[in-house]
């Protein structure tokens, strides 16, 4: 059976649906017929009551819905649950419907709405003034229009609220101490006892604005009055005081505070305003006073006594939290507090734009703030066009950005994709212009500083690509620029922008030069190397023309001293001596002839590079400064220039896991034995993620900049040689930095070995043979250009030597024959030994064949070893006994095996091995190894030709 409180229930919700429904059909529905206004005031007014229309029916439809379920209730008691009633089952759709509609409600009690409904001038008052005073029987005669129409639209919810609370508990009460509905009742009644508490203060707090719109000024009404906006503290009811400003009155709303000074005002959004009541922090003379921070205004508001400054701090924080949850119509509902508390967050996010700040005037700023400042991640527009995405600090520009500047009148930006500090911008960063052209490199006070590379577009006029040193802005020391127009490579030292001091030129027809440059004019004496190897040393012009005093140095050993000239309508002019007496040349001093060695000492090359690291380092390898290091990944500029309003950047490379800086110098002290070390080495020069591996990275891009297409000439493969060298010293070096800064941080100290202060070996022994295989590629092909007539020579005679069956060729080099493996020998039917290739000392020969297969000096060494080792192997089987070459016999049968695997460019590779071999092998095993394959390469070159063949031996007899 349903209980007496389930009846009383029914029959009030039965007589609030009648009142709801005669609301209705007097007042909402009238409004809705209303045509629409032509002034805007009243436009809104009408909107307003639209508003609130639609929210009274949404209220009246859920009292319906509440009435059905609660007659299904009386009906059906056994099947139909009491949990099942629409108010206890979702009480808060209830309570959410009357915040919504006292929420529109007392936005009409602010701005009037009654008043200018029921005016004489009132279309709707007219045409249903009748209705509603039948209506209205409770209102007497002396009450108003709009107090009359405020009260219908009021006090039957509010009573009804009452109603809801009173028969709730009542209900709550009936039911059995353990019946489930018992919890729900109980629960639904607390919250309209909350929502009577919310409305009573939101319906008072309209009631406040709408008296202080009546006191004050039609100017400041205009500018002040809003629906939403709510009064919640006035200083002429607290007192306070503002300094150092000048106000007559401070008004604290629900989204502003405002101050007043005569007729004029400031106002202060207050989801950007902060209050410090620190006594550390607020420096003013009252002790009941606080600080209030804006993003372009400080100042303080002083009370009279204790209970004056705690009811404004209270009220101020209140207030700032509402207006960051966005709900200014009506207090929230306890659900919706804020769960720390009154006490507003200091990080927001919101939309800003600067008045009178000078360098962001009239900026607009859009994101992260804390304490009056721009902080954290967020985007900022200046009425130019500047648009600044990234982070902030305390107001400042301060981390990863992007920054879109305006180039010209088209539709064109310079895009910087860089780190900032303290508003500038501040290590590694990209910079794509409006040009097309592209700056990848380092930045210091917003200019380009250190290492960069700068590359314009390949369909530019003029194409070209510097890579280099810069400072403030220009290019500045050791750089290498490239113009892909006129096919040059310049190679040398910069200042403002211009070429100047000395420097190399290489240009694609394989004459190379070098000279003293003044503001990119050639001066002084120079040298000048032809593509056909004649030497000229004096002076010329851009044009390569010969002129005043020098000196020609021919291929054939002649040579020309002279005094050059060129005219207008004259031609070329010589006068001078020609030494036709061939004299022996020197090929270190032509040919062969090395550029730069003396001009750009090894040490001072790429000190834009290394700068960067040493800093690092010197600073002890901040966290927050590894990106701003290391570089990063990103978009391209075609993703930025589709619209300004999609400011994105991924920085992230699905390819690389990015390790902090402090994991990384955490887990280097525990990679000190040499195996563990090199395996922890070749780790880190491989990923662009750590230091080293960046490190290494910026070394190769300027080593192919400068050796590879037009740097590949032969003049400078002595540069080449020595930068890899001091490359390594270099990463060696940094790699002890690293350790050393990782050593400090866990309070222990670096253990120096006796001979610091010699170059130690781990150089060559550890670093070198991991960093060889990134300047392979080049270096080898320098090699290769500078042996490239040997090699043809070498590789001549070994073509020759292929002609000959092994036996023929064993013969020839005066092999003994019982050193001769001809019982490893197989042979077919009808085979002679007479006519066998390429099957004598076969494993020798495939085990030297493997020294073109890898990059590793050390490696190819171990090769070479091991071919010395499998002669002596064939040698001893075929003797039956263990024997040791000697000289003698080792050098006729290492040419044997050389001939045999025809490795291409092998003096190239003797050379490269030579150079960059680990000194520890000079003088040893290794070394004598490799001269022996020297000689053996010289050999071929020189006497093993097929004329030599042939002279030596019947021609007939041989083949």
């Amino acid at each position: 059976m349903c209980t007496p409180e389930e009846t009383a229930l029914l029959q009030a919700e039965e007589a609030f649906s009648a009142v709801l429904d005669r609301i209705d059909t007097l007042i909402f529905e009238p409004l809705l017929l209303t045509r629409e206004p032509s002034h805007w005031k009243e436009r809104e007014c009408v909107q307003l009551l639209q508003k609130l229309t639609e929210r009274g029916r949404h209220l009246r439809e859920l009292t319906q819905a509440s009435l059905r379920t609660l007659r299904q209730r009386l009906r059906s008691p056994a099947t139909f649950s009491l949990r099942s009633v629409h108010l206890l089952h979702r009480p808060d759709l209830f309570l959410e419907a009357y915040r919504q509609y006292f929420g529109a409600y007392t936005s009409c009690v602010v701005v009037q709405i009654f008043q200018k409904t029921t005016s004489k001038k009132s279309e709707f008052w007219r045409s249903q003034r009748k209705a509603l005073k039948q209506f209205l029987t409770s209102v007497t005669l002396e009450t108003s229009g709009a107090a009359a129409l405020s009260h219908v639209l009021c006090q039957p919810l509010t009573d009804h609220v009452q109603q809801y609370v009173l028969l709730l508990l009542r209900l709550a009460d009936a039911v059995d101490e353990h019946h489930p509905a018992r919890e729900l009742a109980i629960q639904a009644a607390d919250g309209f006892v909350t929502l009577q508490s919310l409305t009573r203060q939101a319906l008072e707090e309209a009631s406040a604005t709408q008296a202080l719109w009546g006191m004050l000024s039609s100017r400041l009404v205009d500018a002040l009055c809003t629906a939403d906006r709510r009064l919640l503290q006035d200083s002429q009811d607290v007192p306070v005081v503002a300094s150092p400003v000048r106000a007559d009155r401070v008004l604290l709303f629900n989204d502003v505070l405002v101050l007043l000074q005569g007729n004029s005002f400031q106002t202060f959004d207050l989801k950007l305003v902060w209050v410090d009541a620190s006594p550390d922090k607020v420096q003013i003379s009252s002790r009941y006073g606080f600080h209030v921070i804006t993003p372009e205004e400080e100042f303080s508001l002083s009370a009279k006594d204790a209970h004056s400054k705690a009811c404004w701090l209270s009220k101020m924080n209140r207030a700032i939290c509402q207006a960051l949850s966005e709900k200014r119509d009506i207090p929230v509902l306890e659900r919706d507090q804020n769960p720390e508390g009154d006490e507003p967050p200091d990080s927001r996010s919101c939309l800003y734009t600067f008045r009178t700040e000078d360098r962001l005037r009239l900026a607009t700023y859009d994101g992260s703030w804390s304490w009056g400042k721009p902080h954290g991640k967020g985007t900022l527009k200046w009425p130019d066009g500047r648009n600044h995405v990234g982070d902030f600090h305390r107001g400042l520009e301060h981390g990863f950005g992007i920054l879109l500047v305006p180039n010209g009148t088209e539709d064109k930006y310079d895009c910087y994709k860089c780190h900032w500090r303290e508003g500038r911008m501040q290590g590694y960063g990209i910079c794509e212009y409006a040009n097309e052209s592209v700056y990848k490199g380092y930045f210091r006070d917003n200019m380009r500083q250190g290492f960069g590379i700068l590359e314009s577009f390949p369909q530019a006029p003029q194409p070209f690509k510097f890579m280099g040193h810069w400072d403030r802005d220009k290019k500045n020391g050791y750089g290498v620029w490239e113009d892909k127009d006129k096919g040059e490579r310049y190679i040398g030292m910069w200042q403002a922008d211009h070429r100047h001091g000395q420097g190399i030129v290489v240009t694609q027809s394989g004459i190379c030069y070098q000279r003293t440059f003044h503001a990119d004019k050639m001066v002084g004496p120079g040298i000048l190397l032809l593509e056909d190897d004649s030497l000229y040393e004096g002076s010329f012009t851009k044009d390569l023309a010969y002129t005043g005093k020098g000196k020609i140095t021919f291929p054939n050993g002649y040579f020309l001293k002279a005094s050059f000239s060129t005219g207008v309508g004259r031609g070329f002019h010589t006068q001078g001596i020609l030494e036709t007496t061939a004299h022996p040349l020197d090929p270190m001093h032509t040919c062969k002839r090395q550029l730069g060695l003396d001009a750009f000492p090894v040490e001072s090359r790429w000190q834009g590079i290394y700068q960067q690291f040493r800093d690092f380092i010197c600073s002890d390898c901040p966290e927050d400064a590894q990106e701003a290091f290391l570089g990063f990944h990103i978009q391209t500029i075609k993703e930025f220039r589709k619209s300004q309003e999609y400011l994105f950047c991924d920085r992230s490379n699905p390819d690389e896991v990015s390790a902090k800086i402090q994991d990384i110098l955490a887990e280097l002290p525990t990679h000190r034995e040499p195996e563990s070390l090199q395996l922890y080495l070749q780790k880190a020069l491989k990923s662009s993620a750590h230091p080293l591996g960046k490190l290494l990275k910026l070394l190769t891009l300027a080593f192919q900049a400068t050796y590879s297409g037009l740097g590949a000439n032969k003049h400078l493969l002595a540069l080449a040689q020595e930068e890899v060298q001091h490359h390594a010293k270099e990463i060696w070096a940094f790699y002890r930095g690293l350790l050393r800064v990782a050593l400090k941080q866990q309070d222990q100290i670096q253990e120096e070995p006796e001979d610091a202060d010699k170059s130690t070996p781990e150089d060559y022994r550890l670093v070198l043979p991991l960093i060889l295989p990134c300047f392979y590629p080049e270096l080898f092909m320098l090699y290769m250009l500078y042996h490239e007539k040997e090699d043809s020579l070498y590789s001549q005679g070994i073509v020759d030597l292929s002609l000959f069956p092994d036996t023929k060729v064993l013969e020839f080099l005066d092999v003994q024959k019982h050193l001769w493996p001809l019982k490893d020998l197989t042979l077919t039917t009808n085979q002679r030994h007479s006519l066998v290739k390429d099957k004598c000392f076969l494993s020798a020969t495939e085990c030297l064949q493997k020294i073109v297969t890898t990059m590793d000096p050390r490696e190819k060494l171990e090769m070479l070893e091991k071919t010395y080792d499998e002669i002596e192997n064939t040698v001893s089987r075929v003797l039956e006994w263990e024997y040791k070459l000697p000289m003698d016999d080792l050098l006729p049968l290492l040419i044997y095996v050389v001939s045999r695997a025809r490795i291409q460019h092998l003096g190239a590779e003797i050379h490269l091995i030579r150079d960059m071999m680990d000194p520890i092998h000079r003088g040893g095993l290794h070394d004598f190894l490799l001269t022996a394959l020297e000689s053996c390469y010289e050999h071929i070159q020189k006497d093993m030709r097929l004329s030599r063949l042939a002279g030596v031996r019947d021609q007939k007899a041989l083949w």
